[in-house]
């Protein structure tokens, strides 16, 4: 990108015409602010609901308890791809399993995601 490029895009972005500094709203922000570490986590957590394969999949559970098995063969991926995305949903505390004989069935891990999912699908498709 070039210096002329550059320039245009911050003009394209409304801002302040006048540098006046509210001490006020600024010292409200701060009481407000999480910790470095806490925001560092939630931009993590974000991170990893930005990866098409795991909405797929979160989406989903969202529907059902579901085995690696069915949730491969519904979501046209092989096994070892849907279990590598399980695996980082679950590390992130997304996700949670049980066993039952032979299968794990894996499901939402609490109410927490499946509101996160559905105020996003809201999101998108108001």
């Amino acid at each position: 990108m070039n210096g002329k490029e550059g320039s245009m895009a911050i003009q394209d972005v409304e801002h302040c015409e006048c540098s006046e500094i509210h001490q006020n709203t600024i010292e409200q922000v701060l009481e407000q602010m999480p910790d470095e570490d806490v925001l560092y986590d939630l931009a993590e957590l974000f991170k990893v609901f930005g990866d098409s394969s795991r909405i797929r999949i979160l989406f989903a559970l969202y529907g059902a308890d579901i085995c690696v098995c069915d949730l491969a063969e519904t979501l046209n991926m092989t096994q070892s791809a849907v279990s590598h995305q399980l695996k980082i949903l679950k590390q992130s505390k997304l996700v949670n399993s049980r066993r039952e004989g032979k299968q794990v069935y894996y499901f939402l891990a609490d109410d927490h995601v499946r509101r996160i999912i559905a105020q996003g699908m809201e999101h998108v498709t108001e």
